[in-house]
């Protein structure tokens, strides 16, 4: 039976786009057994919803084993690497580089020194 559609659910293209990147199985193991579009699917819904793990719909894969695959993939920095690319994509259809060339920051956001006035310098903008 197929599972109810969520709007939070991938779309065919956006899978197209964040499947390579999803790190694969380890080699000798046991192959796996679970969609990983289906585990995507359900970590988006659980942070879009903010629902709690355990509160996750039943007709998604078990919470313990989408939850099992979020924990790993922030640690690999997967999530990382999803972001950087869909970003890269979207400034590329609106005409920009894929990467960002400036970097704006106020004494708000941005950690100074323990003295007073001093604020951190940022040198790492690409030109």
């Amino acid at each position: 039976m197929a599972r109810k559609s969520y709007p939070t659910d991938l779309t065919d293209m956006e899978w197209e786009i964040l499947a390579p990147l999803i790190p694969p199985a380890k080699e000798g193991g046991h192959p796996p057994t679970t969609d990983m579009g289906e585990i995507c699917n359900a970590i988006y819904y659980h942070l879009k919803t903010g629902c709690q793990w355990n509160m996750l719909p039943g007709d998604f894969p078990p919470r313990s084993t989408v939850y099992s695959y979020y924990s790993k993939w922030q640690g690999q920095g997967v999530w990382e690497k999803f972001n950087h690319t869909l970003g890269g994509q979207v400034r590329s259809k609106l005409g920009k580089s894929t990467q960002p060339t400036a970097l704006a920051a106020d004494s708000q956001s941005v950690n100074t020194d323990q003295k007073k006035g001093m604020c951190m310098v940022l040198t790492d903008v690409k030109r």
